[in-house]
């Protein structure tokens, strides 16, 4: 406990949180709780702590751990309605600070049990309160500092077609230790909605395929910049549907979102048309406020966790309507019979809505209805009878290796990807042979006869391109 008077000028918001904290430090009686309170705030007047103490335990038979700051927006309240002058008496001041013992709260799922934020820094490897503060940006330097060495992530940009860039936020080594414990510890335990197929174990881009091949109809809808969509608010939402308590909450919501720096987003060049300069200022709208980056390792996670009543309603609506609804990320698809071409328009409708109900904003230029008559795709996977890859697609992946092969990766490599480019081509093969074993096979023996080591010795970083044709695009 710190002792001492608060300085002049103690905000109402801090004598409410003295006072929560005091409340919380013991025996959850009226006698102790009342002894508490006047020694942490004083002079209250001869009535307002007894009305206070009084109103608290008739909202809480039981001391809310979980929720001080709750506790202590309740107790701003009550002072407003009970004191003399509708506010904390003017000569108040904290006299003494209590440090409450924070604790978990109705786990509906098996996290890890972290009741303190010291427990939080245990779990992760970081025991220095200070460091850990610092990884989750708690004084909001991310956004502000233009010394990259002071920041946490790194920042690149990819154009996209069509739409504002792809603003990829990479955390650095450090904190991506420790957002993948929290992965691994906090938020696997929590199961994603079964219509949910993109990062989820034991489900892929090939099983939400499945659900829709031999349709009549597949409808395809894209939500727009689907990480950066999820705010802060929503991650502390889940966290605490997961029994965490407030400080631990906050502390994992620094931790795991973000905020891009001003001057990063400033240099990316603005684009042409009113359509696309909409966009890109909603897209700067949301980077510039606490969102989930793309690039961490929670960030899928919690996406997913965070579209959880957007993938049950949706999949309530589509089996009211005998369709069938799945999602791979920010890839939304319903199919069914003939009558769905016909209510394409009106579903569309409905579906954006749903999404708008739910912090999300479907990205109309992007919808797309196809018949059983014509190709049919789902994340670039052919559905009118069977998953296939494209053959067209397959052909260019096989002609590419081969001109690898023959003239070396240098040559092939049309986009100027650099090192990168490697990368891109393994990523395409295992792409086909996810949906097509033997071909994989194939496929994978010519790129094995491709000698990469000059294109290694490049020291060119490269610039990474648009996935072509028929490919899987990054999400968002």
């Amino acid at each position: 406990m710190r002792r001492g008077p608060a300085p002049l000028g103690t905000p109402p918001g801090d004598l409410a949180q003295a006072a929560a904290a005091a409340l919380l430090a013991g025996a959850w009686t009226e006698r102790a709780m009342l002894r508490r309170l006047q020694q942490a705030v004083r002079p209250l007047g001869p009535r307002l702590p007894a009305r206070l103490v009084a109103s608290v335990l008739a909202l809480h038979r039981t001391p809310p751990a979980d929720a001080p700051r709750a506790l202590a927006q309740e107790i701003d309240d009550l002072v407003r309605g009970h004191a003399p002058r509708g506010g904390w008496p003017p000569n108040a001041r904290v006299r003494r600070r209590y440090a409450p013992p924070t604790a978990m709260r109705g786990a509906r799922w098996p996290v890890a049990p972290l009741p303190t934020v010291a427990a939080l820094g245990r779990l992760v490897g970081e025991r220095d309160p200070g460091a850990l503060a610092w990884l989750a940006d708690v004084r909001g330097l991310e956004r502000e500092v233009p010394d990259e060495r002071l920041r946490a992530y790194r920042y690149t940009h990819h154009p996209r077609t069509g739409g504002p860039p792809r603003v990829l936020e990479r955390p650095k080594a450090r904190l991506k230790e420790v957002q993948r414990t929290l992965l691994r510890e906090v938020l696997a335990p929590i199961p994603p909605h079964d219509a949910a197929c993109g990062f989820v174990a034991g489900r892929s881009v090939l099983d939400h395929a499945a659900r829709h091949v031999g349709r009549t109809v597949v409808v395809q809808l894209d939500l727009e910049d689907f990480f950066a969509q999820v705010t802060a608010g929503r991650v502390f939402g889940i966290l605490r549907a997961a029994g965490y308590p407030e400080p631990v909450a906050h502390a994992i919501v620094g931790l795991t979102t973000n905020v891009v720096p001003y001057g990063f987003w400033a240099r990316i060049p603005r684009p042409d048309g009113p359509r696309e300069i909409e966009r890109h200022h909603r897209l700067g709208r949301r980077l510039a406020t606490p969102h989930l980056p793309q690039g961490a390792p929670t960030s899928p996670a919690l996406a997913n966790l965070a579209a959880f009543r957007l993938d049950r309603r949706l999949d309530g609506l589509a089996r009211s309507l005998g369709l069938t609804y799945s999602r791979y990320a920010d890839d939304l698809a319903l199919s069914g019979g003939r009558h769905l071409a016909r209510r394409a328009y009106e579903l569309e409708r409905t579906i954006a809505a749903i999404a708008a109900d739910e912090g999300f904003r479907v990205n109309p230029q992007k919808t797309r209805v196809r018949a059983r008559e014509g190709r049919q795709t789902v994340c670039g996977i052919v559905v009118n009878e069977r998953p296939a890859v494209a053959r067209r697609d397959v052909d260019r992946l096989r002609a590419l290796l081969h001109e690898a092969e023959v003239a070396g990766p240098r040559a092939a490599d049309r986009g100027g990807m650099g090192p990168a480019f490697e990368a891109h081509v393994r990523g395409r093969v295992a792409w086909v042979a996810q949906v097509h074993p033997a071909r994989g096979a194939r496929l994978r023996e010519q790129l094995r006869r491709v000698d990469w080591s000059a294109l290694r010795d490049t020291g060119d970083a490269g610039v990474h391109r648009s996935s072509p044709p028929g490919d899987r695009p990054f999400t968002s």
